[in-house]
């Protein structure tokens, strides 16, 4: 009874004081992922208030979170759009991944760490935020701008990579043999196709047998389905977070808008518990001893991650302001950093402190960064605004309508 009074205690302490810093920062338009990450990591280990009893509950609510957040998301796309995002940002995706993995390779391997270290840390460095981006556009009101489509085609290379990747490091942590870590992968990029098969082919069924008038029986069912895929999907090696995309891809018409109406507040809620796990899972004692790498590695990043939104909006057609914003959006790294570096921790203790310093930083300056790069950049470019729209002057025409015929 004791545990269970601390959880609740602490559990509404927490969430009021999530609602406190969100109202705060819509006050000054500013996002409040960063105040909820300084919050977690006040009340985390080494805080200024260390909360123990509902860390396990937060840590499940953090999981949640990260299956929403990449469920709406995908939501706003069909299977047929994510096909033809897939066959058009494929170059861009591969620029994604030479600039930004190939720094954290070459930072391991010159504090010497080790080839598998390289690889663990060039993830770490690679993979943008879905989560904290899809939360991002939101708060800034950009789902609707052109770049959008070209920033969520990167992310989903990104989100449908890891199917490949995670399975890949997780052998090669393992030291499995190429026999065992083949197969690992195969399974995972079957999984991947079985279900990018079905949401292709069968969509319109599953949105249907996923109907209902009812608004209780749809969000039962949606989020029942998602979470269920979502298990089965970490279970063969795939990201639970693919799985939730891929299920939210599955989704079209009527169900998918009632769908996001319904769990946007879900979402928006979990998500905040998931910035605060974040934080409350960092002990602020580990950070000052690797924060000139991950400074050095961030900045580097920070550049790399805005050129290939400058790269991917101008395959797109779109001008410097919209490449500037999709730049800017794309720096913000999150939960699959983080993932990563758990895994690599056996074989390299210090990686993760570090990769946790550099998540920090990024998932601090990327709300900052999605602002501020296009009215910064505008000034360095000194593009000019779009001149007014003069008011349209009207035609005379003979006054034939008064003359009778």
């Amino acid at each position: 009874m004791h545990d269970t009074t601390a959880m609740l205690i602490e559990l509404g302490a927490i969430i009021l004081a999530l609602g406190l810093l969100g109202r705060l920062a819509g006050r000054i338009g500013f996002s409040p992922i960063p105040l909820y990450l300084l919050a977690g990591l006040a009340f985390g280990h080494g805080g200024l208030l260390p909360m123990n009893a509902s860390e396990e509950f937060i840590a499940t609510g953090a999981e949640i979170g990260v299956i929403l957040l990449l469920l709406l998301l995908g939501l706003e796309y069909s299977a047929s759009e994510l096909v033809t995002n897939l066959k058009t940002q494929y170059p861009s995706g591969i620029v994604d991944f030479v600039l930004n993995a190939l720094p954290g390779a070459v930072a391991a391997l010159i504090l010497g760490w080790g080839p598998v270290a390289a690889v663990a840390l060039a993830g770490v460095t690679w993979i943008s935020s879905s989560g904290v981006i899809a939360k991002v556009l939101g708060d800034l009101g950009r789902l609707g701008n052109r770049e959008t489509p070209v920033i969520l085609g990167v992310l989903v290379i990104e989100d449908l990579a890891m199917a490949v990747y995670l399975p890949l490091l997780t052998a090669l942590l393992a030291g499995l043999s190429l026999a065992g870590g083949s197969l690992t992968l195969l399974i995972s990029l079957g999984t991947v196709s079985i279900v990018l098969y079905v949401a292709l082919r069968h969509g319109r069924l599953i949105s249907r047998a996923v109907s209902s008038d009812n608004p209780e029986m749809l969000l039962l069912v949606v989020l029942g389905l998602t979470l269920f895929v979502a298990g089965i999907a970490q279970e063969l090696q795939v990201s639970a977070a693919v799985g939730a995309f891929l299920v939210g891809i599955a989704l079209s018409g009527e169900v998918a808008e009632g769908a996001h109406n319904l769990l946007a507040p879900l979402r928006d809620l979990f998500a905040a518990v998931f910035f605060v796990f974040f934080g409350l899972s960092t002990d602020p004692a580990d950070i000052p001893p690797v924060l000139v790498p991950a400074l050095i590695l961030a900045v580097v990043t920070t550049l790399t991650k805005i050129g290939t939104g400058w790269y991917a909006a101008r395959r797109a057609g779109i001008g410097p302001r919209g490449r500037l914003r999709a730049g800017g959006t794309l720096v913000a790294r999150g939960e699959f950093s983080i993932v990563i570096a758990g895994l690599a921790v056996g074989v390299e203790p210090r990686i993760g402190p570090l990769a946790t310093a550099y998540v920090l930083i990024l998932v601090i300056i990327g709300p900052l960064t999605a602002r501020w790069t296009e009215p910064i950049g505008r000034r360095f470019l000194r593009t000019p605004a779009p001149a007014p729209k003069e008011p349209a002057v009207p035609l005379k025409t003979p006054d034939t309508a008064s003359t009778p015929t």
